[in-house]
């Protein structure tokens, strides 16, 4: 018997069962003890498992979204792809790492309060099932999403939740500071140190950013010496009707303008996957032009160096972070004291976007 853990399947535990028994990974046949090896999350609705490290490999079976899967080796074969070389092997052959996200199960002991002014906090566990509650209904499952390992998330309140335990309210800054509900177990909240500006001593003006959309790379400089360079996602090159949104990540000089280290992108389908309907906690937002295009950590895929997007620039979580962190203007942990924290406008840091 398979012991995959789909999403329906974490349902029928009512999203309350701590990591012990919600989060096992994909087992193979008869083993019975939790092996310490690395495991990763489906992000897409389905993946291939192929039979051999390569694209035109046979295809032995399939894996589908939330399913978790022991990633038992990482390889970067010659075949490639060249953009993107890493792939895993998984029980039953190898997948590609493009829709696989690296996750960990890494449960925390709440806080014995939570200020008013609330707490950024990011979930450790590979995903977890938000309820809401009303005085007249009670406790029910919230339908709209589920909260991805990595995203980001403000808390404003401990309560006890169904199951007796210490539960955080999330107050999401969409739709009026919506509220629903996650056990404080699968949410980690951040320190201040770790979050401080980096390199605050160099003059705004001395930051850039470039962004190569030919060769999906972005690339930080402080005067003409380059501190960071990674692989980004940009938008992909598609047509859309007249009037809406291009997915096309737009070229030029642009400045920062606002930063948020939670960002609920809503029902704007900014992936190239139609099925996602609504990305809660997008983290490490930073907004560069205007129709919502953004540098932000993406915990949807791992495909960096391909364009996944509809028009904003994904990077991996860690990077987005360390660029959060840099850029300007400048965002303080402890503004969130009066919760203008929340998020911070001003011209910032120069984002030149170019083609080649």
């Amino acid at each position: 018997m398979s012991s995959n853990l789909s999403r329906r399947d974490f349902l029928k535990l009512g999203g309350i069962s701590l990591a012990a028994m919600a989060f096992r990974p994909d087992f193979p046949p008869g083993r019975t003890q939790y092996q310490p090896v690395p495991i990763g999350r489906v992000a897409y609705h389905s993946i291939s498992v192929f039979d051999a490290p390569r694209v035109d490999a046979r295809t032995v079976g399939y894996r589908f979204r939330d399913t978790l899967l022991n990633l038992y080796q990482r390889l970067e074969p010659e075949t490639g792809p060249l953009y993107n070389p890493v792939w895993y092997r998984v029980w039953g052959g190898y997948v590609h790492s493009a829709f696989i996200q690296p996750v960990e199960v890494r449960l925390n002991a709440p806080r014995e309060s939570v200020p008013a002014h609330g707490l950024l906090t990011e979930v450790s566990v590979p995903f977890s099932q938000p309820y809401n509650f009303t005085q007249a209904d009670g406790w029910t499952i919230n339908p709209d999403f589920y909260l991805y390992y990595n995203s980001t998330h403000w808390i404003t309140d401990l309560v006890e939740g169904p199951d007796r335990q210490p539960w955080y309210q999330i107050t999401d800054e969409l739709w009026g500071r919506y509220q629903y509900y996650l056990p404080a177990a699968h949410l980690r909240v951040f320190d201040f140190e770790e979050l401080s500006p980096i390199s605050p001593d160099v003059l705004p003006e001395d930051k850039r950013i470039e962004v190569n959309l030919l060769h999906q790379r972005l690339v930080a400089y402080e005067g003409d010496q380059e501190v960071f360079r990674t692989s980004i996602s940009s938008g992909i090159n598609r047509s859309v009707p007249q009037g809406e949104r291009s997915t096309r990540t737009p070229t030029g000089i642009h400045y920062l303008y606002s930063k948020m280290p939670s960002k609920h992108m809503g029902e704007t389908r900014l992936t190239d996957d139609l099925s996602d309907p609504s990305l809660p906690g997008v983290p490490w937002t930073m907004f560069f032009a205007e129709g919502g295009y953004a540098l932000h950590g993406a915990y949807w895929h791992s495909n960096f160096g391909a364009q996944m997007s509809r028009g904003c620039v994904n990077l991996s979580n860690e990077d987005a972070k360390w660029l959060f962190r840099w850029t300007t203007p400048v965002w303080r942990p402890e503004d969130v004291l009066d919760q203008s924290g929340w998020e911070v406008r001003d011209q910032g840091t120069r984002v030149e976007v170019v083609q080649e």
